[in-house]
């Protein structure tokens, strides 16, 4: 397929676009680069553009005629969606309401949505379906939220068919360490752990200590970037061979703690760093897990990299090369 990647040059878009070549597909990468990288993007073409530019997303539609829509362009950190609400229905919801009107006249058949577990807010169960009642709590979820159901009602009024992923804690990085997650003053728990160990952060803190979990930290599903990538490879596929649209969890069904995890970093790097623990951040479920029976079953996936010494191992080799690359 001929394939339009917004946001490929970001950690989680630059991993689907390295696998999508692989697979032989045809790529046209479109990213304004404010938080993605040109060496990220390991195969086809770059268009740098923002999403808010029609006239630039006119431009692209009428050059290439596309097969398929992948949409990850999107700001991601949730305290800042709670302190700009603006820039996140604005980034998040209205440009995807752009770039669904470009998929609608040109009649783009296929679409897969990075969407996120923020979508179903505090629910009380701990291991969540994808048919729980959405309950976003803060802006981003609900940014994203909206811009699903955009998707699912242009599919009702158009030949359009979808595959929503709602990702759970995605992390890692290529085991060949050729891609890795370089976001500027990133905010996952992982990522935060290893610039620990690299020195480029002091030390990190702990929110909360007192759930009901197995050592009163919140406990969270990591998903290898891998995994997650190839289940965007296989979305296409699954549509392609005639498959229905489909809202999919992706996430491994099973979860570690907050400490569970600083301890998994601090023994691979065999290095210890400062860890302080303060209250609990407003909004933070004790745990949440994906059910991934659906994803399974819908797209035949299976997780290759289902270890969390193998996702922080990853991320470790990462951190030291992407060290070293600002380095140079």
């Amino acid at each position: 397929m001929k394939v339009l990647v917004t946001g490929g040059a970001g950690y989680i878009g630059s991993h689907v676009v390295r696998q999508l070549g692989e697979a032989g597909h045809e790529v046209v990468v479109f990213d304004n680069l404010s938080t993605g990288y040109r060496w990220a993007v390991s195969c086809g073409e770059l268009i740098v553009g923002d999403l808010a530019d029609e006239a630039a997303i006119t431009e692209v539609f009428n050059s290439h005629r596309f097969d398929a829509v992948l949409h990850f362009a999107a700001n991601i950190v949730v305290p800042e969606s709670v302190e700009n609400p603006l820039k996140y229905y604005s980034n998040n919801t209205r440009n995807t309401l752009n770039l669904l009107k470009a998929v609608e006249k040109h009649a783009v058949p296929y679409m897969v949505f990075s969407s996120t577990a923020a979508v179903y807010g505090m629910p009380e169960q701990t291991v969540l379906t994808e048919d729980l009642p959405l309950a976003p709590i803060n802006p981003y979820g609900a940014s994203k939220m909206m811009s699903e159901r955009m998707i699912m009602d242009l599919a009702a009024a158009s030949s359009l068919h979808y595959v929503i992923l709602r990702y759970f804690n995605v992390a890692g990085a290529n085991p060949d360490g050729l891609l890795g997650q370089a976001t500027p003053e990133a905010t996952h728990l992982i990522k935060v752990a290893c610039e620990c160990v690299t020195g480029k952060r002091d030390g990190m803190k702990v929110f909360g200590t007192d759930y009901d979990t197995r050592d009163g930290t919140c406990i969270r599903d990591y998903i290898h970037v891998e995994d997650l990538a190839k289940a965007h490879v296989m979305a296409l596929d699954y549509m392609a061979g005639g498959g229905e649209s489909r809202v999919l969890n992706c996430g491994y069904g099973r979860g570690f703690t907050v400490r569970e995890v600083i301890d998994m970093v601090k023994q691979q790097a065999g290095k210890d760093f400062p860890v302080s623990e303060t209250g609990r951040r407003a909004g933070d479920p004790a745990a949440l897990m994906a059910d991934n029976t659906l994803i399974k079953d819908v797209l035949g996936w299976e997780p290759s990299f289902d270890d969390l010494k193998t996702i922080v191992s990853t991320a470790l080799a990462w951190e030291k090369i992407w060290m070293e690359k600002q380095a140079q």
